[in-house]
């Protein structure tokens, strides 16, 4: 088994690691640098970290002016109150310009655990993938979160990075021929019966699934789809047609997020079943994380249960 690291601790030291080849980097928190992980940042380049305090419309203009300078900001906090609470300013002073800056919502969906509803932010994908514009991520694991962090930097234009606070398996550097690309998902396992398209820390679980399934008889494709916005389209529709029913697997509300962008584009162009796995239209619960996951049925016996299903439909 490889080594667990929680997104939020490779974003850290990513941003760390790349400050020296990247002197317009700086960094803004929201107060949270202890738990978003930007601590490594401001203790490695002190000049370029600036904490706002708990004033995340402030910190986000803030970020739009050092944007609009040539600068290339990325602004932390928890999913809710980077996504959420400065929402407008996100959207007319940073998507609307389609300013060079990039939103990070660390400890995002419900395994915050014991934070509780208030602070499990399931709605941030739909909220930041609905924005003109902006480009929306969430790495499965600590080698795909370096990867992304990496190719952000050269990205120009408004993104959305999702971190998660609970440490997971690595499992993206041992895929053979596994590549990052910003837009394009990942295949991390071939199938013909069915194929389940998962997201962040569901990724590791779908392919925890297929396995278990394959003793069943099962041949399921797992695609690892770490852009949300753009979605690789083509990926999408040829698992549809080699496979003809998909399941969505997302730590998130089933509406508006990775599911949501997945039946938008097959109901017009390749229709087949399709099952999203995720929070029902529900606020989250206050528990340890690996109960609340299970409460939802967050879980590899979760999915697996969703992929028998839609294999039934087909």
């Amino acid at each position: 088994m490889s080594e667990k690291i929680a997104t939020r601790n490779a974003y850290g030291e990513a941003l760390a690691e790349l400050a020296e080849k990247y002197p317009k980097l700086v960094v803004l928190d929201a107060d949270l640098s202890g738990s978003t992980m930007t601590k490594f940042f401001a203790k490695a380049y002190p000049e370029r970290f600036f904490d706002c305090g708990i004033a995340e419309a402030n910190m986000t203009g803030i970020a739009a002016g050092l944007a609009a300078s040539g600068y290339k900001p990325f602004i932390n906090s928890f999913a809710m109150f980077s996504a959420g609470r400065p929402y407008e300013q996100v959207r007319n002073s940073i998507a609307y310009p389609h300013l060079n800056c990039t939103v990070v919502g660390s400890h995002g969906g419900v395994s915050v655990g014991e934070d509780g509803a208030t602070h499990q932010c399931i709605e941030d994908l739909a909220l930041m993938r609905e924005l003109p514009g902006m480009l929306v991520c969430c790495p499965c694991d600590g080698y795909e979160m370096k990867l992304a962090v990496a190719a952000l930097m050269e990205y120009d234009g408004p993104a959305y990075l999702r971190l998660a606070r609970s440490a997971t398996e690595v499992i993206t550097d041992r895929v053979p021929g596994y590549k990052f690309e910003l837009g394009k998902g990942a295949t991390l396992r071939e199938g013909c019966d069915v194929t389940v398209i998962a997201t962040g820390i569901m990724v590791p679980m779908a392919l925890e699934a297929a396995e278990a399934l394959k003793e069943e008889g099962l041949s399921v494709r797992v695609i690892d789809m770490h852009t949300i916005k753009p979605l690789d389209a083509d990926l999408v529709i040829k698992a549809a047609k080699e496979t003809g029913c998909i399941v969505t697997a997302e730590e998130h509300s089933v509406v508006g997020g990775l599911g949501g962008a997945v039946c938008e584009l097959l109901s017009g162009i390749c229709p087949v079943p399709v099952i999203r796995v995720g929070v029902d239209d529900q606020f989250g619960r206050s528990g340890k994380a690996s109960e609340v996951l299970e409460y939802f049925g967050l879980t590899p016996v979760g999915i697996a249960g969703k992929v028998r299903e839609a294999v039934k439909m087909k």
